[in-house]
C-alpha cells in the first residue's frame, strides 16, 4: 500500500472520464444547442493517430474545434476517433484521452486544462475561468459553395 492517495492523477481520470461521457452522448444524440468543443491535444503522443501533414504543421500541440461539420465520431474507453474536415481534405484523427491538453465548451464557460506530472500543480477550470490557448485550428464548416480553407483563430474573443 502507499503512503500517499494520488489525487492528482485520480482527478485526471475523472475528468477524462467526464470527457469521455460527454462526447459518448455527443456520438449517440449529436451536439445540443450551442455547444460545440476546443479540444487541445498534444500530436506528439505516441498513440495520436492524425495525418503527417498535420503533425508537421503541428508539431507539438493542436487544437480542433467539434461543431458544425464532424463526422464518424467513435469513442472508446481510451479515446475517440472523429473526422473533421480541414479545407478540402477530410481527415480522420485519433485523440486518446491522455494526449488532452484542454478540453473546453464556450457556450457554457466550461473548461479543464490537463497539466503534466513535471508541472508544479494540476489545475481544473470551470465556468469562470478559462482555458490558456493561443491559437486553435477551426475545421470547416459546410456550405453550399463548397468547403473553406481551414484557419487559425486567436482565442482572445473568448477571454473575460
Amino acid at each position: 500500500m502507499t503512503s500517499t492517495i494520488d489525487y492528482g492523477n485520480l482527478m485526471h481520470r475523472a475528468m477524462r472520464g467526464l470527457i469521455q461521457e460527454v462526447l459518448t452522448d455527443v456520438q449517440k444524440n449529436g451536439l445540443p444547442g450551442q455547444h460545440h468543443f476546443f479540444v487541445t491535444f498534444d500530436t506528439m503522443h505516441p498513440d495520436v493517430e492524425i495525418a503527417d501533414w498535420l503533425s508537421d504543421r503541428y508539431p507539438g500541440e493542436m487544437t480542433v474545434v467539434i461543431q458544425h461539420w464532424f463526422d464518424n465520431l467513435d469513442v472508446t474507453n481510451e479515446g475517440f476517433t472523429i473526422t473533421l474536415n480541414f479545407g478540402d481534405n477530410p481527415e480522420t484523427l485519433y485523440i486518446p484521452y491522455d494526449a488532452i491538453k484542454t478540453f473546453v465548451d464556450p457556450s457554457v464557460e466550461f473548461g479543464l486544462r490537463f497539466e503534466t506530472q513535471d508541472e508544479d500543480d494540476d489545475t481544473v477550470l470551470a465556468n469562470d475561468e478559462e482555458a490558456p490557448m493561443d491559437e486553435m485550428v477551426e475545421p470547416d464548416e459546410p456550405e453550399d459553395d463548397g468547403p473553406k480553407e481551414a484557419e487559425v483563430v486567436s482565442l482572445d474573443q473568448f477571454r473575460k
